[in-house]
């Protein structure tokens, strides 16, 4: 089998790439057919507008997101949960991250005027807080974690790991100052010590939250934490809002 990649994952790639280097609100067909070396009349053959091709990348990343939590559905729960917040955290000097999630940010935007738009992001927003509760769950049976609203948990969780990378990419550079990590790693150290911690069984302990965004990055497809994405160099695979969003 050839591992060249198809047109449909070179246009996902270009829509990636222009998104990283236009934004949202500037971007044009043409910038994504210059980044995939695709022709403008190509990209429309296959998307009649811009918003089906936008529409269909977000459909992409969601996907990829939902095979790269399955692939990990056999780690420890303690461990799953800690990579699910590791996922979140990207330093401030990450340019290329913060570019991306800029743009998925004004993409977001558009859900409450644009159906098919936020009907990915609902699906984005379902899987997040399902592979969550689906990791307590896992914990609680295998008496790691102590007996917990698994759903009311999830949603707690994401709220505040996906608000702190929203906090972080729109005040962008307005305090970074000395902070060094960034707001997303200060916020995911927080959410473990407070949150996940108090959750565990006695006599588990949290693997270290390095060792866990180490492991996402060494995906063999590239796409760890920038999710996405997962990632010190941005993936060559897009990531969404979470481990997913976000490709990350």
């Amino acid at each position: 089998m050839s591992d060249t990649p198809s047109a449909a994952t070179e246009i996902m790639d270009g829509v990636y790439g222009a998104l990283r280097a236009h934004g949202y609100a500037d971007l044009t067909m043409q910038d994504i057919a210059d980044e995939c070396s695709k022709s403008k009349s190509l990209l429309h053959y296959h998307y009649d507008t811009k918003e089906d091709l936008l529409v269909a990348f977000l459909e992409y990343i969601i996907s990829d997101s939902e095979e790269r939590i399955a692939a990990r559905a056999d780690d420890p729960p303690v461990d799953r949960l800690v990579q699910f917040v590791g996922w979140f955290v990207f330093a401030p000097d990450e340019a290329d991250r913060e570019a991306f999630h800029i743009a998925l940010l004004e993409l977001r935007t558009q859900g409450p005027f644009n159906e098919r738009i936020r009907e990915q992001l609902a699906r984005s927003d379902r899987l997040l807080r399902g592979t969550v509760a689906d990791i307590l769950a896992d914990g609680i049976e295998a008496g790691v974690f102590r007996d917990v609203d698994v759903e009311e948990t999830a949603a707690l969780l994401v709220a505040t790991l996906d608000g702190a990378r929203t906090r972080q990419i729109t005040l962008a550079g307005a305090e970074r100052g000395d902070e060094g990590e960034g707001y997303t790693r200060e916020v995911a150290e927080a959410a473990l010590r407070r949150t996940v911690g108090p959750l565990l069984a006695d006599g588990v302990e949290l693997p270290p939250l390095d060792d866990a965004i180490d492991e996402l990055r060494r995906e063999p497809d590239g796409s760890g934490t920038d999710a996405d994405d997962a990632d010190g160099s941005e993936p060559e695979r897009p990531e969404t809002d979470g481990p997913a969003g976000d490709r990350e």
